[in-house]
């Protein structure tokens, strides 16, 4: 006699029953994916702790958590972590450029890149470093923009010696864009580029995600930024000793670009190309 009630609904895989089972895929480089949500459709570029970056035909990059959601070859995929590593052959720098293996060093040029203080120039140097070096471009802390017009008269650019400045808080009526307006109308102005963001600080491009924040706290003017946000965020600011390790912190947690907000990223990479593109190249 047939079992009209069929088997145990309680035994093993019972409720797995009548599932679709998903199969899982590896992200591999140069796997050409497609991620369900966006439609964003790429090739793997890098993946790093469960996070997938994907470059369309553009060169645009996308980054993606590993999981469900994506398509291959149009049907559904879990995306999950590579067991072997084999990225040497198109490996990425921190600012998402192709790295170039066992590049020899390049002579300096004469065009240098300026930005405001230490943090800047540390932020600057992990993301960009690998590029710059391979461009002979330097980057040089000023302590502050407000001696920015004579040290640009110091420096008598031109067009194989020209100059980009990374300026924070560069928002209409700042005292900043006032240094920098008089700056781009100086006689040396053709040859000098300054651009900037709308942060007071640079610590506050970095996404504040990445320090466990959903958005950097508001500061009063009454007091000093960077203590305002350790205090904010319980860390010890009572001396410089204190903010550094804070900065230290914060910076420890920026890997590559995708950890920086797009308004410090097209600032730099605009200073980049202003800076290498001269009659000497």
């Amino acid at each position: 006699m047939d079992d009209r009630y069929g088997q145990d609904v309680l035994s093993p895989g019972w409720r797995d029953a009548g599932r679709t089972r998903i199969p899982t895929q590896e992200a591999t480089r140069d796997l050409v994916i497609e991620e369900v949500a966006t439609g964003f459709c790429g090739a793997v570029v890098r993946v790093e702790k469960n996070i997938v970056t994907l470059e369309d035909r553009h060169g645009k990059l996308r980054l993606f958590p590993l999981g469900s959601g994506f398509l291959l070859d149009g049907a559904p995929v879990v995306l999950v972590n590579p067991t072997m590593t084999t990225t040497k052959a198109r490996a990425r720098t921190a600012s998402g450029s192709l790295a170039v293996a066992d590049a020899p060093a390049r002579v300096a040029r004469a065009s240098r890149i300026f930005v405001e203080g230490r943090h800047d120039a540390e932020l600057v140097e992990k993301v960009w470093g690998a590029d710059l070096r391979i461009e002979g471009v330097v980057v040089e802390y000023l302590e502050g923009v407000d001696n920015l017009a004579e040290l640009i008269a110091e420096f008598q650019p031109g067009p194989t010696r020209k100059v980009g400045v990374l300026v924070d808080h560069l928002v209409p009526g700042s005292k900043e864009s006032r240094i920098a307006d008089a700056v781009t109308r100086g006689p040396h102005g053709r040859h000098v580029l300054v651009v900037g963001h709308q942060y007071v600080d640079v610590w506050q491009a970095v996404k504040p995600a990445r320090v466990g924040l959903v958005a950097w706290p508001t500061i009063p003017r009454t007091i000093e930024w960077k203590h305002g946000i350790c205090a904010s965020l319980g860390w010890p600011h009572e001396e410089q000793a204190d903010i550094a390790r804070a900065w230290q912190r914060i910076l420890g947690q920026v890997r590559t670009f995708a950890d920086l907000e797009p308004a410090l990223l097209g600032r730099v990479e605009q200073l980049i190309d202003f800076v290498t593109v001269d009659a000497g190249s």
